[in-house]
């Protein structure tokens, strides 16, 4: 049963529209004709004329093969409804007053001019449509009222102006279904031009989200592997047992990469698989010292973080990462310190400090790597802070809120 029925709402075709109509108006739907239902009017309007001219004997003209004609061409011009909508509505209607100029009886001859204006009106030729029914009920008119003393059958007489409001009635019955189809049709186009551009704005964030973490783990990862093997190398004929020390470190950084790479590539499974390993926190910290000792960096870690959200600890993670690998690729100090401050409860304060100098042309880091924490923060309702330290070094500060908003805790 649709959810909306059971809250007592309109049903979800009434507010995101019918997947038939939701074709309507498009290249590919303008570009097919509209066969079927084009003969079932023909169809339809035939046999009705048909039957309201027998019960019309005495009052109206007989059919015959002009009224047929005529019939035809009122029905069949609606196959050229989507493509050419205002010549199909004057043509429709001029079709029709003829019909009724030539005194054939009344009948379903005016579902033609219906389904004409409709269409024009919800392709947005609503001047013309309302033109052509104006122009066919002023005709009919006259034709009731004054032309029907020259005109077929003979001895016909005035209708009486009950009979015109009938006609003004269905006119406005006709305008009015018509205009509120096309303010459905509008508005579902924009429910889903709207529902097309969140999707892409959460692939967006996804995709950005992935690269992210992708930059996060290799960045620190390769940056080791570097490091690691420029000592390998170099002591390898001087001192085979500290290069080998130094591949089995490659080894071990390599596979953490490995399998930090395929987490994160988890995430692109069919919606709805749960991780097959938890997302890293600050609980991982004493790895990250253990991985910058291997690349000849001494971290220091003071303070202790409390229990975080997932995504906030997954943050606060990947900058401590991200700055002690930007310590390791950009500045000449060989020690950093981490401090973590949780303050009074409301926020987390992250600050990686190292004593310089810097030994390529950006110190901390200047790519993706700040530009990653920036977002990442800036996601949660924090703040990045990164730059030179007015004593030499450099100094990357995150705050990060605690309580984060209700869309983070739900992820």
């Amino acid at each position: 049963m649709d959810e909306q029925r059971v809250r007592g709402g309109p049903p979800s075709w009434w507010r995101h529209g019918p997947p038939w109509w939701n074709r309507w108006g498009d290249e590919d739907a303008v570009a097919r004709w509209p066969w079927r239902s084009t003969v079932l009017i023909t169809a339809f309007v035939l046999g009705g004329s048909r039957f309201a001219a027998e019960q019309q004997v005495h009052d109206r003209a007989p059919l015959d093969t002009f009224a047929r004609v005529l019939l035809v061409v009122a029905a069949g011009l609606l196959l050229w409804r989507h493509r050419y909508p205002v010549v199909v509505v004057f043509g429709t209607a001029a079709a029709t007053m003829l019909y009724l100029g030539a005194g054939y009886p009344y009948g379903p001859v005016f579902v033609a001019v219906a389904v004409a204006c409709f269409s024009a009106v919800v392709a947005g030729h609503r001047t013309a449509a309302w033109t052509a029914l104006g122009l066919l009920w002023v005709g009919q008119a006259l034709v009731a009222h004054w032309l029907y003393q020259w005109l077929p059958p003979s001895g016909d007489r005035a209708a009486t102006w009950g009979s015109e409001g009938v006609v003004a009635a269905w006119a406005v019955a006709i305008v009015a279904v018509a205009e509120l189809a096309r303010t459905r049709r509008e508005q579902w186009a924009r429910e889903r031009a709207e529902r097309a551009q969140a999707a892409r704005r959460r692939a967006d964030e996804e995709r950005l989200r992935i690269a992210r973490e992708l930059h996060d783990v290799l960045a620190h990862s390769i940056s080791v592997i570097n490091v690691q093997a420029g000592v390998g190398l170099a002591l390898l004929d001087s001192d085979p047992e500290q290069a080998r020390t130094a591949l089995t470190t490659i080894k071990a950084a390599s596979k953490e990469a490995l399998g930090e790479v395929r987490q994160v590539l988890d995430t692109l499974r069919a919606p709805g698989d749960a991780p097959r390993a938890p997302a890293p926190g600050l609980d991982r910290l004493p790895e990250l010292v253990e991985q910058a000792a291997s690349a000849g960096l001494t971290v220091t870690v003071e303070g202790t973080a409390p229990k975080l959200p997932p995504g906030t600890d997954l943050a606060a993670f990947r900058i401590v990462q991200e700055a002690l690998t930007n310590v390791v690729r950009h500045s000449g100090s060989r020690h950093a310190r981490v401090r973590v401050d949780s303050g009074d409860g409301t926020a987390l304060r992250l600050r990686i400090d190292d004593d310089g100098p810097a030994t390529g042309a950006d110190a901390g880091g200047s790519g993706n790597g700040l530009a990653g924490m920036r977002e990442r923060a800036a996601a949660l309702g924090g703040t990045i802070e990164a730059g030179p330290r007015p004593d030499g070094g450099f100094r990357v500060l995150a705050v990060l809120p605690l309580k984060v908003k209700a869309k983070e805790d739900d992820r």
